[in-house]
Formats: structure tokens, sequence, C-alpha cells
């Protein structure tokens, strides 16, 4: 977290009690009880308006993706969208995108390799990107990976929008990929954009969903499977996630305490309280997520604090991520291959490490492992 923000980090770690208003930055809310119920309180916050996700995503993405949408229009574009994160969808999708990998990671650790399991998953998530736009597997590489999180790691929390420089940038790499996403969605339903027309989508909000998809989808396996598996390692914990309910719950506890959305912004748009501060029209919320889930305590996955917390790190209500089901096949498959080298009889330990900067997730850059 101190790499990835140096300065937004420890100021918001500093601010004091469940919720209080900051000069230039917001109302900010660091109870989980208080943060859910504005979440599930569609009539008074909203993700468009002012210092809201809409002013952040709608100058690079359009005005019509999940991510900056609020009421009807964003219940029905999610009703439309909804089969693609069935099980039925999802499942083959990752195995395509992760399925060999894991395959091959597991296999390298039991041969005696050291592997970088963060470049493992970057490059996993390069080819997930391939196939949400249509591209050949063969023509990804971690430079377009680099290149979508530079996108992403423009967002700062005390700027609510891209500068027009930014906003350039990130159209650059967009409408590169909007290219091959466009020839897809006329395709059949091998890709994303594919199945999304054959659901009724048309061109333009097809792009518009997949931009989203890879602005925020991919980024976030990416930061968060790395982070477990070395809280599992240095906790000493991976050894009981070996059966399918300790790796439930080791999933859980480590999506507490890594939170793939640290921060969840909304505007208020009808006059409410947020425990003992009333907000107005047009104030800006800033759900301070990470802060919320970690609240509960530390990281142990046999307390089980998790499961009161309903996955708060994935939001509520009508907004709660549509693309959960999708990470957490991801984790499942991912950290399978590390619960397939233990149950060989083998432990896993990380040989070196480095945090990675300029990104808006927290995430190693490097986690290099070995098995013994």
């Amino acid at each position: 977290m101190h790499a990835a923000h140096p300065v937004a980090y420890p100021l918001l770690q500093a601010i004091p009690g469940p919720v209080r208003r900051v000069p230039g930055l917001g109302v900010v809310v660091k109870d989980a009880a208080l943060a859910r119920a504005l979440l599930l309180d569609g009539e008074g916050f909203s993700k468009t308006g002012p210092g809201a996700s809409s002013d952040l995503w709608t100058p690079v993405l359009g005005p019509s993706v999940l991510v900056n949408m609020h009421g009807e229009d964003h219940r029905a574009l999610r009703r439309r969208l909804a089969p693609i994160f069935a099980p039925g969808f999802v499942d083959p999708l990752v195995a395509r995108t992760l399925g060999e990998g894991a395959r091959a990671l597991e296999a390298r650790l039991l041969a005696g390799e050291r592997v970088d399991l963060a470049a493992h998953v970057r490059r996993a998530a390069s080819a997930a990107i391939a196939l949400l736009v249509g591209l050949d597997e063969g023509a990804v590489d971690e430079r377009l990976f680099r290149r979508v999180t530079a996108i992403t790691g423009m967002v700062r929390l005390a700027r609510p929008r891209f500068t027009p420089g930014q906003v350039r940038r990130a159209r650059a790499v967009l409408d590169e990929l909007a290219v091959h996403a466009a020839a897809a969605h006329r395709g059949d339903e091998s890709t994303v954009p594919g199945r999304m027309r054959a659901l009724g989508l048309d061109e333009r909000e097809s792009l518009g969903a997949v931009g989203a998809f890879v602005l925020t989808g991919t980024e976030t396996i990416v930061a968060a499977l790395p982070r477990i598996a070395a809280l599992l390692i240095d906790s000493g914990t991976l050894a009981e996630a070996l059966d399918e309910e300790g790796a439930e719950r080791a999933i859980a506890e480590g999506m507490r305490w890594t939170t793939p959305t640290p921060v969840m912004l909304r505007s208020v748009v009808a006059p409410r309280s947020i425990g003992d501060v009333a907000v107005a029209p047009g104030d800006r919320v800033v759900v301070a997520t990470y802060a919320a889930d970690r609240a509960t305590g530390g990281f142990d996955p046999a307390e089980r604090r998790a499961a009161g917390l309903k996955q708060l790190w994935f939001g509520a209500g009508e907004h709660f991520c549509i693309g959960a089901p999708l990470a957490m096949a991801q984790l499942r498959l991912g950290l399978g291959a590390l619960r397939g080298v233990e149950r060989a009889g083998a432990r896993v330990r990380i040989v070196q490490r480095r945090p990675a900067r300029g990104r808006l997730l927290p995430a190693w850059g490097s986690l290099v492992l070995e098995a013994r």
C-alpha cells in the first residue's frame, strides 16, 4: 500500500474516527457498517455526479459502462451483461487464460525452479486481455499489460478527473484495442465481444464494456493473487488451505485483507447523514474500503473475519462487482497450483520480493517462489 500510494495511504490511515469530512478530499468513511449502508442507498448516493466514478471514467470510456452508471440504465445494462459472468461462460474462459499457466507453475515449482509469480500472473492477464478484445494471444506480452495499467496508475484520490493529456493517452491505448474488439464483435462467440453481440449489445455498448473490463478487471487478479499467496506463505497458513473449505476461507480472508477496490467513490444526491456527519447533494464521499475491511482484525484465515463483511471488498447492492465470479474463479485456479505443490509434499517459500510502484492497485512487482 505504501509503495503504490506513498501519500494517499498514510493520509487516509491518519484520519480519525469512522467518518470525517476532510477539506479538499470529501467525506471519508472507514467503518464497514456505514460503508455498506451508503452503498445500498441508491437514492442518496450515486456513482454519477461531482467527485464520483463518472467524473473519472466517462471521458475515457464513454457514458455507458457500468463503472460510471447509476439507476435504471445501469440495471438494464447489468442484466444484459450478466450471462457473461455465469459459471457456464466464466469457467471455460478462466481455463483458457489461466489453466495452462497454472499447470506450468505447479510443474516448474515441483521441478525445483524458481518462479516469479507476479510476472507469471501478468502474462496470464495479458492473455485475458487478448480474449477480451479478440487479439491473437501470441501477439500479446507484458508490454500490453503495462500500457493498460499505466492508465489506471494515473488515478489520484485528490484529483477527481484525468487531465486532458491523460485522457488522450488513455484513449490512444483503448482506441487501439477497440479496433480488434470491433472485429471480434462481428465474429463468433469465442471472444467476449462476440458473446456480447449474441446477447444483443451493439458495438458501442460492447466496446465500452470491454474497455471497462480491461481497465478494472485484469489488474485485479494481478494485484490480488501474488499478495494473497504471500500472505499465506508468510503466515504459514498455505498448508491449511489444502482442502476446498480451507481454500475458500483463505481466499475470502485474502480478499478482505488486500481489498481489490481499496477506495470507492460516491456523489451525494439527496440529504443524508453518515454516522454523525450530515451530507448534502454535491458532496463527495470517499469509502475507504480497505480500512473498513481491515478494522475487523489482522490476517488470519482461521478466524473467519471475512464472513461478516459479506464481500464488502466487491461493493454492495446494485453496484456489487459484476466480475466477482470471474475474479474468484481465477484466484481458485491460481492458488490451486500452489496447493498442488504443497499436497505433493513440498513447501513453497518466498526467496525474493519487490513492490510495484505507480499502480492504482497495490501489488508485488516481483514475487519469486521456490519449493523445497
